[in-house]
């Protein structure tokens, strides 16, 4: 059964993304309790599912959706003071314990807020074609896998299933919500990631850059953290002692599912409209080991799976 078939007491499933299943509360009297306590939530529940280059892979890696939730929620509590989040209660049904939550449902902003503070991916290659990242010029000689001198704000437009984020300049941002809005979602978005990376740092690993995703809390008017944060679908994070600016990173990621794909091995034309082929039982048993051990570097635990 898939997630989004779940039945869920008190809940009705609504949509799903590449990651993610969303539910509401229903029209039953478990529903209507729910909205009693918790006002106007969503049950967020994160699958097993896995995504590269805009497809959703099979098979999924097991345990993925409770390292996902899990770490989130850490994140959560280490951010606690710098910016709320959408958090409500992980008092949640038993057949998706661990890997959701109750959240408030936000306003959610139409641009996705990139920091980043090493240069990797599709920064690097608008780097390499104009010197710049979203308009903002970086130093000449920069390599995969350079420190930049100060983190950047390289935002993204939201893409819908199946289409690419495309990186867009700030005052994209600032004509799709407003000056002031803009302001506080690249300080808060750089703010997390100041945070995040000197925490991850002290724990042995390179925080390169993160996606966040904010909204307004309709009760309190607040810009509120929403989604998952700081987790290896949303982050690229490399362990320092293997940090070697100039190649491609070992990392903590999905990049070993990326590196696969795009290899021969995977015989996938990216560039075709064929889907992607299985993922072999050994790179989804490499990838789990490389989201679990970035939870356990992080948090010092080991997650309940």
């Amino acid at each position: 059964m898939s997630d989004a078939a779940l039945t869920l007491p008190g809940w009705r499933h609504v949509y799903s993304g590449k990651v993610r299943d969303l539910y509401e509360p229903d029209a039953s009297a478990a529903g209507v309790a729910l909205r009693e306590r918790h006002g106007d939530v969503v049950l967020v529940v994160a699958s097993d599912r896995v995504s590269a280059y805009d497809h959703v892979l099979s098979p999924g890696v097991p345990g993925k959706g409770v390292v996902l939730t899990q770490l989130s929620l850490w994140w959560f509590e280490q951010l606690a003071d710098l910016v709320p989040n959408h958090v409500v209660s992980t008092d949640v049904p038993g057949a998706v314990a661990g890997r959701a939550m109750v959240c408030r449902r936000l306003d959610m902003f139409p641009v996705e807020c990139v920091a980043r503070g090493y240069l990797t991916g599709s920064g690097l290659a608008e780097y390499r074609q104009n010197g710049e990242v979203t308009g903002i010029a970086l130093p000449a000689g920069l390599v995969d896998g350079s420190r930049l001198p100060e983190p950047v704000f390289t935002p993204a437009t939201k893409a819908e299933l199946g289409e690419h984020d495309e990186n867009v300049r700030f005052s994209v941002v600032v004509d799709t919500v407003g000056p002031e809005t803009a302001e506080t979602l690249r300080d808060l978005t750089l703010a997390v990631y100041a945070r995040a990376e000197r925490v991850a740092r002290e724990r042995g690993v390179i925080l390169a850059d993160t996606k966040l995703e904010f909204g307004t809390d309709p009760v309190t008017g607040a810009v509120t953290l929403g989604d998952e944060v700081l987790t290896p679908d949303s982050s690229r994070f490399w362990p320092v002692d293997g940090w070697e600016p100039g190649r491609a990173q070992p990392s903590f990621d999905k990049q070993f599912v990326r590196d696969w794909l795009t290899s021969s091995a995977s015989g996938w034309d990216r560039a075709s409209d064929t889907p992607p082929p299985p993922l072999p039982a050994d790179v989804v048993e490499r990838t789990r080991a490389r989201y679990i051990e970035a939870f356990e570097r992080l948090t010092g635990r080991t997650p309940d799976l």
